[in-house]
């Protein structure tokens, strides 16, 4: 495992990958340039949550301990083995973020994106050494989650690859190798999927229960795809839609309710209402 690792971003993806990591015992630093407060209590919540579940092998003021937040990328331990950037899905942002990234820490530190489905080489484009780069596809949430997509590009090295999978396994969670190619596995068909149950329900086939439990019973799914759409966040997958539909073409193309959603502010269950209701 790594000693020492650096998340960019504090929110609910940011917070889940600090704190597996830091339930591993590495020493984690996460960069929130916004609310820093906010972050830290995401975090404190995360332990105490795991630790009311007995999910937690240690008392949670014993891993927050090993976790502090600064407010500028600037403030990355140079010592730093790996680096996960998690910040929103909007490929210019990642870019900055990763280069700056990459001027804070020294020649040794593994750098990886948390996207979800944005393409990994040309992310990497704005490195100086982009073979230490490849993609860490985290799936929320993320401490209960047993599955990483590593993602990698032709320029990502295979003792790098080989690497993130060790802490990948370190984590208790399953590695899962795929090319870099638009959505990847995970989201490629997940997505599509979903994407087909909004039309279902736009169409009036069936209402949003009937269509996750048709799922969830018929196919053993452990959620169904409009639950599924309302944890990630409707902002989140309309987004990942775009991209791929600018990507791949008319299948990924973003229902109406979808988009309609998303302008009245009906994101899921971070707002109490999406496709369900959420107390």
């Amino acid at each position: 495992m790594p000693t020492t690792v650096g998340v960019i971003g504090g929110g609910r993806m940011g917070a889940g990958i600090a704190q597996v990591f830091a339930v591993a015992g590495a020493a984690v630093c996460v960069v929130e340039t916004g609310d820093v407060t906010a972050a830290r209590l995401r975090l404190a919540d995360g332990l105490a949550k795991a630790a009311e579940r007995g999910k937690l092998p240690h008392a949670p003021e014993l891993v927050l301990g090993r976790v502090r937040v600064v407010d500028d990328v600037a403030g990355l331990p140079p010592s730093a083995e790996l680096v996960v950037e998690a910040v929103p899905e909007e490929p210019a942002l990642k870019a900055d973020v990763l280069a700056r990234a990459e001027r804070a820490v020294g020649d040794q530190t593994v750098l990886a994106s948390n996207t979800s489905s944005l393409s990994i080489a040309e992310l990497g484009a704005a490195l100086q050494r982009p073979s230490r780069f490849l993609g860490t596809h985290f799936f929320n949430p993320v401490p209960a989650s047993k599955l990483v997509e590593v993602v990698t590009a032709p320029e990502t090295a295979a003792d790098v690859v080989e690497r993130v999978r060790a802490w990948v396994r370190g984590l208790d969670k399953t590695d899962v190798v795929v090319r870099d190619s638009p959505g990847f596995a995970t989201s490629r068909l997940g997505v599509l999927l979903g994407l087909e149950a909004i039309r279902m329900l736009e169409e009036g086939v069936a209402d949003a229960e009937a269509i996750d439990h048709a799922m969830e019973l018929g196919y053993r799914h452990p959620m169904g795809p409009l639950r599924s759409t309302d944890l990630v966040g409707l902002d989140v997958r309309l987004a990942i839609a775009e991209y791929l539909h600018a990507k791949l073409g008319d299948r990924f193309a973003p229902p109406q309710l979808l988009r309609d959603k998303v302008a009245d502010g009906h994101l899921g269950r971070k707002t109490g209402q999406g496709f369900h209701h959420w107390d």
